[in-house]
């Protein structure tokens, strides 16, 4: 029985990659996206490619990534996901590449508590270009997922995974239950269940 389920954020509980939003209300788009694009293909190392695409962000007011961030747009059928699990007493938990910037609002309009991310480090109300957190690295996702499996006593087996990227399979790897959401082949390659419509309610029928 699962009793944990844990969302990877950009393209998959949100539709978009934060890191572009940001970068396209900067004026920094095209250059960003490349260097995601390759990311998420597994091209680029993580580390590496997280750095060098907020390195890009460097001089954008603070207060104008925060006004992104609580813009966010959710993915289709987001809120009903997150309340049948609540119905089935399964704890959401969110796992992003990304940034709290971006997962805090989204967590609190889906009522999620529980979410690891990165901080976009700022100085004297500027982005500073750089970068820090709990998910900086390529396998980030699965040694949290390891911590919170024997924090919370569970077994692979009770433990679901939700994601579209390579970043995503360090914690598919620690799950029973993994779900490629419209994701890279990379991803969908290590799953058990790929759902390729843009509609998370779609992971309802699964788990029923």
């Amino acid at each position: 029985m699962i009793k944990l389920c844990v969302f990877d954020f950009d393209s998959t509980l949100m539709d978009g990659e934060t890191i572009d939003i940001l970068a396209d209300a900067y004026n920094m788009g095209d250059e960003v996206k490349k260097i995601t694009h390759e990311a998420m293909n597994g091209k680029f190392d993580f580390f590496e490619s997280l750095n060098k695409r907020v390195s890009l962000l460097k001089g954008m007011p603070y207060e104008k990534a925060l006004e992104v961030g609580r813009s966010l747009p959710l993915m289709q059928g987001s809120f009903e996901l997150v309340e049948f699990l609540k119905s089935k007493n399964i704890l959401s938990v969110v796992f992003s590449g990304g940034f709290y910037e971006g997962i805090n609002p989204a967590m609190e309009k889906l009522g999620i508590s529980l979410g690891f991310a990165n901080f976009l480090h700022y100085k004297n109300s500027k982005l500073t270009g750089l970068v820090g957190g709990e998910m900086m690295f390529l396998n980030s996702k699965g040694l949290m997922l390891q911590k919170l499996k024997k924090l919370l006593n569970l077994k692979n087996d009770e433990v679901m995974c939700v994601g579209d990227g390579a970043n995503d399979v360090a914690m598919f790897e620690e799950s029973g239950l993994k779900i490629a959401f419209c994701a890279k082949e990379l991803l969908k390659s290590k799953a058990n269940v790929c759902i390729d419509t843009k509609d998370l309610k779609e992971i309802i029928k699964v788990l029923q």
